[in-house]
């Protein structure tokens, strides 16, 4: 099968060019600029905003996964336009380049796209209320690429880390190795969820051919960042309870956060696809890689 991967730059698109190469798909690859390009083998560049580069970027391809998003949650507060040009119009762009060329769209979206003030896990059909400028253009990204086919694949997911990329994980090692203990909220809930598990997933919903629709790509199970961080500091080799507890009050920031972000499974398992393990297992799993740039360098 072969795929486009598009913002293979990034932590998560790392990890999905990875495992296809490991599964034996033929890959190709595109990052934001040229050196991002030259960093992955030679491949070149992509501007998604540019809808006839994504016409040509995609020819020839079985499926198109869209990694590239305008991640920077609090400055999209005061550019909106800058965020909404990439998560909406670059998605509706690649969308259609999928479409004409025949392939399968995987966009990737977010719990921001909730409003956060659930006490269940989110089902995938649950109406978006977005509350920050990012979740809005995310959401008007998953229209956009609906609006395109009916087999494209919307996997939302949340409280990502990986070894590719910055991260919470390798934040907190650092903080707490370099102050001796830290503070970190308890009242915002989610998934921790490492980036090659969702690669891991994503590759799995594509070959098991899923019907169209929103799949939540997140670990099983849940946390607070406080609970997340106690794990951490702990794979980190040094005492967790040198990480106290405080409130979101404490970090007032542009955007405002979700406090309740756990996503539900239950499209997964009406496709018969085994959701991503818990979220302490898969840490475990995946403690080593993520942290080891931060452990060599205490």
């Amino acid at each position: 099968m072969r795929w486009l991967v598009v913002g293979a730059s990034g932590m998560l698109g790392q990890d999905v060019a990875s495992t296809l190469t490991v599964r034996g798909h033929d890959v190709r690859t595109t990052g934001r600029s040229v050196l991002d390009g030259d960093a992955l083998n030679g491949h070149r560049a992509l501007d998604i905003t540019d809808a006839d580069a994504c016409l040509a970027a995609a020819a020839g391809a079985d499926v198109v996964m869209n990694c590239a998003a305008y991640t920077a949650v609090d400055a999209a507060e005061t550019d909106e336009a800058a965020a909404f040009a990439v998560n909406a119009v670059g998605a509706a762009n690649l969308a259609r380049a999928a479409r004409r060329a025949g392939a399968r769209l995987v966009q990737i979206s977010t719990d921001y796209v909730f409003d956060g003030g659930a006490s269940t896990p989110y089902a995938a059909d649950a109406a978006l209320a977005p509350r920050s400028a990012y979740g809005r253009t995310k959401a008007a990204g998953e229209w956009a690429v609906r609006a395109e086919a009916s087999d494209v694949l919307v996997v939302r997911t949340a409280w990502l880390y990986g070894a590719g990329g910055r991260c919470f994980p390798k934040t907190i090692a650092r903080v707490a190795a370099e102050r001796g203990g830290l503070d970190v909220v308890a009242d915002q809930v989610g998934q921790p969820t490492w980036t090659m598990d969702l690669a891991d997933l994503v590759v799995r919903l594509v070959e098991a051919n899923v019907p169209g629709g929103t799949y939540h790509g997140t670990s099983s199970g849940q946390a607070s960042w406080h609970e997340f961080a106690r794990e951490v500091v702990a794979a980190a080799g040094l005492d967790p309870q040198i990480v106290r507890t405080t409130t979101s009050a404490a970090y007032v920031a542009p955007a405002p956060r979700p406090d309740y972000s756990v996503l539900g499974h239950g499209s997964l398992e009406a496709a018969g696809v085994t959701p991503i393990g818990p979220w302490r297992d898969r840490w475990a799993a995946a403690s080593a890689a993520v942290l080891a740039p931060a452990v060599e360098a205490r």
